[in-house]
C-alpha cells in the first residue's frame, strides 16, 4: 500500500486549522483501504509578537480585520457549527483570550519524537477551543501533556529551558520561505501544497490524484 507523507503547517491558536485536522482525518479513513499516511506538524504562529497580556477573543479579531465584533461573533458561529459537527468542542471558543503560541510549539516538536504529536496538537485545541484556557500557561500545558500520556516532569523541563525552541523557529521560516502565508497548509509527498480547510471529499480528491502519479524515477 501507498504512503503519502502529509507535512500539516498550523497554529493552535487557529480554529481552521483544528477543523482542517478533523477534516484530514475523515479524508485518511475513507481512503484506509487505498492508502496509507503519516502525519508531521509544523509550527505556524497567527500573532508571533504577542506579549503575555491576552486580550479577549472578540474585540481582539475586530480590531485586527476591521470589523465589528457581532460581525466576528457571526464568523465564529459559523466556525462553531461547522467544529460541532466534526464532533470538536468548540464550547468556549468566543470566551477564550489571545495567547502566545510558541512553548505550546516546543512541545509539538518534542512530542514528535514520542510519536505523540497529533494526540497533543489535539488536546491543546481542545485546551484552547474547548475551556478557553491560556495555552501560553505552563500548568495548562502540563495538564495537556499528562493528559496524552506524554513525561510532565521531562516537559517541564522543557519549558523552563530553550529546548526545541531554535527547531520551532526553523520550522517557521523554512514554510514561511516555501510560501506559506495562511493556515492549515498541507503538504503532500514534499510536492503538493493544499491550502485551508478543505472538505474530505476535496482531500481524497487531491490524495487519490497525487497518489496515482508515477513515482519520480529519475533520481533527482
Amino acid at each position: 500500500m501507498k504512503t503519502l507523507q502529509i507535512d500539516l503547517v498550523s497554529d493552535i491558536a487557529c480554529p481552521w486549522c483544528a477543523i482542517g485536522y478533523a477534516r484530514l482525518e475523515q479524508a485518511m479513513e475513507q481512503l484506509a483501504s487505498e492508502l496509507s499516511f503519516t502525519v508531521r506538524w509544523h509550527a505556524f504562529e497567527l500573532n508571533p509578537d504577542h506579549g503575555d497580556q491576552g486580550e479577549a477573543i472578540l474585540p481582539a479579531l475586530a480590531k485586527k480585520y476591521g470589523r465589528s465584533e457581532d460581525e466576528m461573533r457571526a464568523t465564529q458561529d459559523n466556525m462553531i457549527e461547522i467544529a460541532t459537527g466534526l464532533g470538536l468542542n468548540f464550547g468556549k471558543m468566543q470566551e477564550r483570550y489571545t495567547c502566545n503560541t510558541f512553548d505550546a510549539h516546543r512541545l509539538v516538536k518534542w512530542a514528535a519524537g514520542h510519536e505523540r504529536q497529533t494526540e497533543l496538537k489535539k488536546a491543546l485545541f481542545n485546551a484552547y477551543f474547548g475551556n478557553a484556557e491560556d495555552v501560553s500557561d505552563h500548568e495548562v500545558l502540563a495538564r495537556c501533556v499528562e493528559a496524552v500520556g506524554l513525561d510532565v516532569s521531562e516537559a517541564r523541563e522543557i519549558l523552563a529551558g530553550e529546548q526545541y525552541a531554535q527547531a520551532v523557529r526553523e520550522d517557521e521560516a523554512a514554510y514561511q520561505q516555501a510560501g506559506v502565508t495562511a493556515v492549515p497548509a498541507f503538504v503532500v509527498g514534499n510536492r503538493y501544497l493544499i491550502s485551508g480547510a478543505q472538505e474530505p471529499e476535496t482531500l481524497v480528491n487531491a490524495f487519490r490524484e497525487i497518489a496515482s502519479e508515477p513515482e519520480d524515477g529519475s533520481g533527482h
